[in-house]
C-alpha cells in the first residue's frame, strides 16, 4: 500500500516549528481532486457525495486500500492498522506501542452539502498520562481528523512563512487548517482544546472519561459548526478524512477499533 508523506520531520532543527502542521498532511491537493464528487457544485443540493470507503464493505485481513498509511515524523514507530471481524461486522483495529501513524482517506467535499460527520469508535481503555493540553503527553487512544482547504494568504505574515518553507521542504501544500475529534482522559465533551504546538491543528473532545471504554459508541458532529466554533471562520474544503491512534509522547500502549465514518446532510 502507498504510504503518505510525512511531512516535515523533526530532525530539521531550523523548522522544529513545522512539525505538527506537517504531520497530519494526508494528501497533496492532486490526491483530493481525483476523489471529488463528480460534477459537485456547491451551490446546488442534493449532490452526489464523496465518502470514505467504508470498513464495513471491506473484508476482514484484508488490504486498507484506497486508505492510506500516513508516517508521523522519521524514527516514530507505526500504529498498527487492520481490518478485523466484530460481530460479523469489519471494523478498523488500531494498536499503538509508543506508536504514532495514522490512516488516511483523501477527498474533496463542500461542508455545506456535508456538515455531520458520522462514526463509530471503541477503545480498550485510557492512557494514564495523556493530556491533550501539553505537547509533551499530548496522545489519544482514538481520533477523527479532518483536513481543511483555505486562503493561507490571510493568515498572520509568521504563519504564512511557516507555510512557505513547509512548502519548500514538503514539496507541496499543507492543510489550511485540521479539526480532530478525540477521546480524552478528563475534559468535558464538547471541549475545544488547540493543540499545543500550533493553532492550526484544533481539537474538540468527542469522548471522555473511563465511562464506556470497552464498549461501542456512536457519535455525530456537525464539524461545520465544530469548524466555526474553534476557528472563528467558516471551513473551506474538506480534503481529507483520518484515523490516529497513538501512544508515542506517554511511551504507553493504546488500542481502540473504528467503525464506518461518513458524511451526512443536515436534518430538516
Amino acid at each position: 500500500m502507498r504510504r503518505g508523506s510525512a511531512g516535515l520531520y523533526r530532525p530539521h532543527a531550523c523548522i522544529a516549528a513545522l512539525a505538527v502542521v506537517g504531520t497530519l498532511a494526508f494528501t497533496a491537493r492532486a490526491d483530493a481532486e481525483a476523489n471529488a464528487a463528480p460534477g459537485f457544485d456547491a451551490g446546488s443540493y442534493p449532490a452526489p457525495l464523496a465518502q470514505a470507503t467504508a470498513f464495513s464493505t471491506m473484508h476482514p485481513g484484508g488490504s486498507l486500500a484506497p486508505w492510506r498509511f500516513v508516517d508521523i515524523a522519521l524514527g516514530k514507530r507505526h500504529t498498527r492498522y487492520e481490518l478485523v471481524d466484530d460481530a460479523g461486522a469489519t471494523v478498523l483495529h488500531a494498536i499503538a506501542d509508543n506508536a504514532a501513524s495514522a490512516l488516511a482517506y483523501p477527498m474533496r467535499v463542500e461542508p455545506r452539502a456535508a456538515p455531520v460527520i458520522a462514526w463509530r469508535w471503541r477503545i480498550a481503555g485510557l492512557i494514564d498520562d495523556a493530556d491533550p493540553r501539553q505537547a509533551a503527553r499530548e496522545d489519544a487512544p482514538a481520533r477523527i481528523v479532518l483536513e481543511f482547504d483555505g486562503d493561507t494568504k490571510k493568515l498572520p505574515l509568521v504563519e504564512r512563512g511557516i507555510y512557505g518553507i513547509a512548502r519548500r521542504v514538503a514539496g507541496r501544500d499543507l492543510p489550511y487548517a485540521t479539526l480532530m475529534y478525540i477521546w480524552s482522559n478528563h475534559e468535558r465533551i464538547g471541549t475545544v482544546i488547540p493543540n499545543p504546538r500550533t493553532r492550526r491543528i484544533q481539537m474538540i473532545v468527542a469522548s471522555s472519561g473511563s465511562d464506556g471504554v470497552g464498549a461501542w459508541q456512536s457519535l455525530a458532529r456537525n464539524l461545520r459548526a465544530d469548524f466555526l466554533r474553534a476557528f472563528g471562520e467558516e471551513p473551506g474544503m474538506l480534503t481529507a478524512i483520518g484515523v490516529l491512534t497513538d501512544s508515542d509522547n506517554t511511551d504507553a500502549h493504546a488500542e481502540a477499533w473504528y467503525g464506518d465514518i461518513q458524511l451526512e446532510r443536515a436534518a430538516h
